[in-house]
């Protein structure tokens, strides 16, 4: 690789232009190509925040859903496994991925309400009887949910209300239809976490209890948290730490196609369609199982794969070079500055040499 625009990204990203950042990780061909780590005192940076009453600590001043506490955010307890956030939902989706190889996990359009007591469910109409796990997969629910254009900290989003509720995926399947199921995308973390207590239901397992003996063993991965809902449901829609490395090791799965050293421990297809623009939301930009799809330059072959999640945190796949990208950050104010993640791959396309042919997994 070029170092030289890995250097100029390192001290860009270490000026603070970009805000907090905590560590840069480049895997390319399966070996690390470039690796720094940014230190921050957040004890200090949100001590102002840590016990002021907001959207973002408004029901858990002292535990792991207060984003300002430093014993649990960014890192687990002064360890270096790094809240994932929304690249849980990625994770998540592995772990279903996984289950279908396994013939362990219900066919994807599969109702979603045969998995509950309907008479307990809310606003119940047909919309929502022929919401699918595969409209809650692509984010195409078609709920009344207002997560993606409000920030974190606004006491309206849906995702933090959800989160300061006590049983998190009642306060999803109550809400009201807005749309057809499937026709139009809509961020909604709710649905992810909805497929937690589906999994349960469905194999018998708990989500988390699943992915760490048949997804995160075979990886050779030992040490992550995850965190709960005050259900005692995993939180499945942004609860995750990780190590970068270990992170970065779920993200070359899937440029090996699912296979991992001879074992496929999910199916060609399901990587497919997990990184395919199965559904658009902007221009460049769609959605597919859980994993964003980013057109750039001018090549149809130019795509990235992306994890993205809350404060800055990025697991980035650019195929065409079979490089992976891991970026954890601390933005979580919404004045706060971050990289997006046009800036990082428009770095990585200057510091590889050049194409390669040795992916498998393409969209």
């Amino acid at each position: 690789m070029n170092q030289a625009p890995l250097t100029a990204l390192d001290r860009a990203l270490a000026s603070g232009k970009y805000g907090y950042i905590d560590g840069l990780l480049v895997i390319r061909h399966g070996k690390v190509g470039y690796e720094k780590a940014y230190r921050h005192d957040y004890a200090a940076i949100y001590r102002k925040d840590v016990a002021k009453k907001s959207a973002l600590n408004s029901s858990d001043p002292g535990g792991p859903y207060n984003y300002f506490n430093p014993w649990w955010h960014p890192y687990y307890h002064a360890t270096d496994l790094h809240t994932l956030q929304s690249v849980t939902k990625t994770v998540t989706s592995a772990i279903i991925g996984v289950a279908i190889a396994r013939h362990e996990f219900p066919d994807l359009d599969t109702p979603v309400l045969r998995f509950f007591d309907t008479t307990a469910v809310k606003h119940l109409d047909g919309r929502k009887r022929r919401m699918t796990l595969r409209h809650l997969l692509t984010m195409t629910a078609g709920l009344a949910w207002n997560e993606d254009t409000v920030p974190y900290a606004d006491p309206t989003n849906d995702g933090s209300r959800m989160e300061a509720s006590h049983d998190w995926v009642k306060y999803v399947l109550d809400k009201p239809m807005a749309e057809e199921p499937g026709k139009v995308f809509n961020y909604n973390g709710g649905a992810t976490q909805t497929l937690a207590h589906l999994f349960r239901v469905a194999t018998g397992y708990d989500l988390e209890e699943y992915g760490a003996k048949h997804l995160f063993q075979p990886l050779g991965i030992r040490r992550y948290y995850w965190k709960r809902a005050p259900s005692g449901l995993v939180d499945a829609q942004g609860g995750l730490y990780l190590a970068q490395k270990d992170l970065a090791k779920i993200c070359y799965l899937y440029l090996q196609a699912g296979n991992w050293q001879g074992k496929q421990l999910i199916q060609a297809d399901y990587v497919h369609q997990s990184v395919a623009p199965l559904v658009r939301v902007s221009p460049g930009v769609a959605y597919g199982y859980q994993w964003w799809h980013q057109s750039y330059g001018k090549k149809s072959t130019e795509v990235a794969w992306q994890g993205s999640g809350f404060g800055g945190q990025f697991a980035l796949v650019l195929p065409q070079y079979d490089t992976v990208v891991i970026l954890t950050a601390w933005n979580i104010l919404p004045t706060m500055p971050y990289p997006t993640a046009a800036l990082v791959i428009d770095y990585m396309r200057r510091a590889v040499n050049g194409p390669t042919k040795t992916t498998r997994a393409k969209p």
